[in-house]
């Protein structure tokens, strides 16, 4: 019984804490009221809502920007460890940039780069 008093009493002590530090931050809060000015963008009044739609290129740039992102977090370490493990890294690495090569040329083909 001795391990869900303390169970219950660090909850307790949580709930606790949350729930102060949630007063706290409404006693501290600057205003309530909603902003009377559009924020800052670059000078330009917003031509459109903040959460319209975007068009479906844009996911296919940020899938072929993600697929780039990914070989450079791979081939960091590699320049670490390439003289230590030999020419098998240098040929496996080789083989990672060929297979990232044809998925940009498939997506040039198909007009993934294309913005007309």
């Amino acid at each position: 019984m001795g391990g869900l008093a303390a169970a219950l009493s660090l909850l307790a002590v949580v709930l606790l804490a949350v729930g102060g530090l949630h007063g706290v931050s409404r006693l501290l809060r600057v205003s309530a009221q909603p902003l009377s000015a559009v924020p800052f963008g670059s000078g330009l009044e917003p031509a459109e809502h903040a959460v319209s739609r975007f068009h479906v290129r844009w996911y296919t740039v940020t899938m072929l920007f993600l697929a780039f992102d990914m070989e450079m977090v791979f081939m960091y370490p590699w320049t670490r460890v390439v003289s230590a493990v030999g020419p098998g890294a240098v040929i496996e690495m080789f083989v990672f940039l060929g297979i990232l090569f044809a998925g940009v040329t498939y997506a040039w083909r198909e007009g993934a780069l294309r913005w007309t």
